[in-house]
């Protein structure tokens, strides 16, 4: 079976590719922009499955197919309301809201190779309603942010709101949740999915390790060569620094 992703954040196309390939399938390409998709397909065979990101870096991704015949089954990976995609629920495989659970992937993929049979004789094409789709994404709806993470401790799952939370942050190659009552908690994310998905009036990315809640800021410190110190309730392992190039936007966004 021929898998691709288009997804329109490299790290989470990288995270989506490692999850697949514990269920044993292997992708052979992953894009990033509806031009690069375009380009692709216009030289390429069409692949079995399409993992697709609804919006890419240069619009919606339904623009590949309005203009290329495509012949594939399609899943969609969406950070989309899930009453948003009732309507292409009928058009696709499935859809996968993210962060992508694991198990539901597996599900997907195992609904895929049970009921979605290739096209035989090069005629006939995958048909998705991308009128009645843009309709649908196009009403008015506030954007829904995560509100609360499952983490694993040994055996047990243990759910921690956003409330709780004082940062993110990256280390040795790991993502976690630091909490105000001073427990770090790793979690299967990336900060750049996760910028994706918290609420950006709640929470900032001041560097590439940190991502610090409005709520947790103590101090702000004047720090060296034009940055800013950050100083956190109970989070005390590393200095939290807003980085040099982020300090503009990072004041505009505590007003």
């Amino acid at each position: 079976m021929t898998t691709i992703i288009i997804e329109d954040e490299k790290p989470a196309a990288r995270l989506l590719q490692r999850k697949l390939e514990k269920i044993n399938i292997s992708v052979g390409v992953m894009l990033h922009s509806v031009e690069e998709a375009l380009d692709w397909f216009s030289k390429n065979e069409h692949p079995d499955l399409i993992f697709l990101d609804i919006q890419l870096s240069d619009g919606l991704s339904f623009e590949i197919f309005e203009k290329i015949d495509i012949k594939s089954a399609v899943i969609f990976t969406t950070a989309y309301d899930e009453y948003a995609l009732k309507a292409f629920k009928l058009n696709s495989i499935d859809y996968l809201l993210k962060p992508i659970d694991e198990d539901d992937l597996e599900v997907s993929v195992l609904k895929f190779k049970d009921h979605f049979q290739i096209p035989k004789n090069g005629n006939e094409t995958m048909q998705l309603d991308f009128e009645q789709i843009r309709k649908m994404l196009s009403n008015p709806f506030e954007k829904t942010f995560k509100k609360r993470f499952t983490v694993k401790i040994g055996q047990h799952l243990k759910v921690i709101s956003t409330d709780e939370i004082e940062c993110f942050f990256s280390e040795n190659k790991g993502t976690y949740i630091h909490t105000f009552d001073n427990r770090n908690y790793l979690i299967d994310s990336t900060l750049e999915v996760l910028e994706q998905e918290i609420d950006t009036a709640a929470f900032y990315r001041i560097s590439r390790k940190f991502i610090i809640s409005l709520q947790a800021i103590k101090e702000i410190v004047v720090y060296s060569n034009s940055r800013l110190k950050i100083i956190l309730p109970t989070y005390k392992e590393d200095e939290v620094v807003v980085s040099r190039e982020k300090v503009t936007d990072f004041k505009n966004w505590i007003g």
